[in-house]
């Protein structure tokens, strides 16, 4: 294959974005996935939970939603269409939890699951809580010393 042959393929077969389309997919995936959740929100208010209740039983319900998905093989689908619109929301962080876990539970319990499960997660888990308690330390440090 010559150079301008193998150009001619490379052209062939690398994928084409466009990031209006992107763009207008993500919002109306992500959009979804919000009124799914408001929708569900506002059922279990009518249903008579208070609104923290009714949003952590939302909660539940998406990531259950999310891991149900992933485990059936959709989730993947929904993700490469909506790209971040999907991968964003509460939805997005179950599946990072759920999809290493389907991947590696031939492995065996401890070392499939146990030691995979968090491979996507664990760094975003991991800085979440450090920056959280640095966050806390400044503003403790700053209440002792009479700033805030």
């Amino acid at each position: 294959m010559n150079p301008q042959e193998y150009q001619e393929y490379i052209q062939r077969v690398t994928p084409t974005h466009s990031v209006a389309r992107d763009c207008v997919r993500a919002f109306f995936t992500g959009g979804a996935i919000c009124l799914l959740g408001q929708a569900l929100n506002n059922c279990f208010i009518g249903l008579g939970a208070d609104q923290d209740t009714a949003t952590a039983f939302m909660q539940l319900c998406l990531i259950g939603l999310s891991i149900l998905l992933t485990g059936l093989n959709v989730f993947p689908k929904i993700a490469k269409f909506g790209g971040a619109g999907a991968l964003v929301p509460i939805t997005g962080f179950a599946n990072s939890v759920a999809a290493p876990a389907i991947e590696f539970q031939k492995e065996g319990q401890v070392f499939g699951i146990g030691c995979k499960i968090f491979t996507i997660a664990g760094p975003v888990i991991l800085y979440g809580l450090f920056s959280s308690w640095v966050l806390g330390l400044i503003y403790w440090v700053l209440k002792l010393a009479g700033v805030v």
